[in-house]
């Protein structure tokens, strides 16, 4: 529940103090996403008190406001960023710490020739109108000389209250104060311009806007770089990555897919349009000069030369639920499926078993992915039987962060986030057969099976329960 950050006490005391306000979902991928921003920001997350970390306030020691914009830029779990003035667990101890805010760290915002406005904001419980005038008027020690500007002012302070996670058990008096001068917003509002309802072409796994803006992060993508997805089915997560200025690119097993071919996922579609593909999603959102290209090609097989190509890879391997986890089968497979007038270019796919997708994804990020690249993926778990000691491992990469979305009541996926701290060497393409970890994931190869038992068994109860 409670997590205190790295950071000298030298360097804990100067560092200016900053309130983070958080959307309250997506609960354990704020913190990944918060690190890694401050990180790509130039930045190191070091917090001089104890995180809560399933609140919607953090504190955070950041060295200048121009990083704590930076990291604004592109969170789409944080509202907004805040310079602490002062907080307190009553009132009058918040009006104790404004009493002992440097004077000069003030003065510069309420000059007489400055307008600003003072809004309140509190979480778990409604204010009227009565009670926000009162608590302005509290402040009125503070030494405000500027003019009030409600509709466009050039300095904005917020009273920020808390009043707890429990929506049945809201306290009188809040548990938690703060007041401090507006910095930035982040990115909520790409969650709803990029969503899915509105975008040209979609699959039946298209992901959710928010959390793939939420992978680009985790993996630390920037400008310029190359961010490489290799399941790249109807292009989602090259979208987030072009967004933020990466070049992208993707492969994927399936024909129809990587050429918008075939039947639409659309509920009232029945056939793809002529320009339902890729590039068209990013042209949408004009991105398309970042788009390098897909190729149709088997993530199980080499197509790379050697050498470092990418700076991320972001990807959503299949689980075999709603998309069939397949890869390019044998020569004879291929000669037998030809003579009976198949389709030309659609390789017969023999089964891919779910722990060979993700060794061969962790192999090819250990080779392709420049020293400090992140690979970015999703693992589907069958949570009966999950421990930490299944999630796959390589000697070239460190594990960054493990983060849970439920699926079903036994079944989620977790997002895995790694970094390539050591330098791809032949030897360590086989290591994974040599640790006793590797068989660990192996019982999750049925996890489509587990996946629908559950699901069945779930129908079959709720039968029984409706004929009682």
């Amino acid at each position: 529940e409670h997590l205190t950050g790295s950071g000298g006490a030298m360097a804990r005391g100067s560092l200016p103090r900053y309130l983070l306000l958080l959307a309250q979902e997506n609960l354990e991928f704020r913190l990944p996403e918060i690190k890694s921003l401050l990180s790509l920001c130039g930045g190191q997350f070091s917090s001089q008190q104890e995180i809560r970390i399933n609140s919607p306030f953090w504190i955070l020691n950041i060295p200048s406001e121009e990083m704590a914009r930076g990291l604004m830029k592109r969170t789409v779990c944080a509202k907004s960023i805040f310079e602490l003035w002062g907080q307190g667990k009553s009132a009058e101890e918040l009006y104790t710490s404004l009493k002992n805010y440097p004077m000069e760290k003030m003065v510069l915002y309420l000059q007489s020739n400055s307008t600003y406005k003072i809004h309140i904001h509190a979480f778990n419980k409604t204010l009227t109108q009565e009670e926000k005038i009162k608590r302005i008027d509290a402040l009125e020690f503070l030494p405000f000389e500027g003019k009030v500007n409600l509709k466009n002012p050039e300095h904005i302070f917020w009273i920020l209250e808390d009043y707890g996670m429990d929506p049945n058990n809201i306290p009188e008096e809040p548990l938690d104060l703060y007041f401090g001068r507006w910095i930035a917003d982040g990115q909520r509002e790409l969650i709803e311009s990029y969503s899915v309802k509105r975008r040209h072409f979609i699959g039946n796994t298209s992901m959710d806007a928010c959390l793939s803006f939420i992978m680009a992060n985790h993996g630390r993508v920037k400008a310029n770089d190359v961010v490489f997805d290799p399941f790249v089915g109807t292009g989602g997560l090259l979208i987030s990555s072009a967004r933020f200025g990466a070049y992208v690119c993707g492969t994927d097993i399936d024909y129809n897919t990587v050429h918008g071919l075939g039947k639409a996922s659309r509920k009232n579609q029945k056939w793809r349009g002529p320009d339902e593909n890729i590039r068209a999603n990013l042209r949408q959102y004009g991105l398309e000069k970042y788009y390098l290209d897909a190729l149709v090609s088997d993530a199980s097989k080499p197509i790379w030369r050697k050498g470092m190509l990418f700076d991320a890879i972001i990807t959503d391997p299949p689980y075999g639920i709603r998309e069939a986890t397949r890869r390019t089968g044998s020569q004879k497979e291929i000669l037998k499926a030809t003579e009976r007038g198949t389709e030309n270019h659609i390789s017969i796919s023999s089964n891919y078993h779910l722990s060979d997708i993700f060794f061969d994804l962790l192999n090819s990020a250990a080779e392709y992915l420049v020293m400090g690249g992140r690979l970015v993926y999703w693992l589907p778990v069958y949570k009966p039987e999950y421990t930490e000691e299944i999630i796959p491992r390589h000697p070239c990469l460190k594990l960054i962060s493990n983060c849970e979305q439920m699926l079903s009541s036994h079944t989620s996926r977790r997002l895995i986030t790694m970094e390539k701290v050591k330098e791809f060497e032949d030897k360590d393409q086989y290591s994974h057969l040599l640790d006793y970890q590797s068989l660990l994931y192996k019982g999750h190869n049925s996890f489509r099976e587990k996946y629908f038992s559950g699901v069945t068994k779930r129908i079959a109860k709720e039968e029984k329960e409706n004929q009682k």
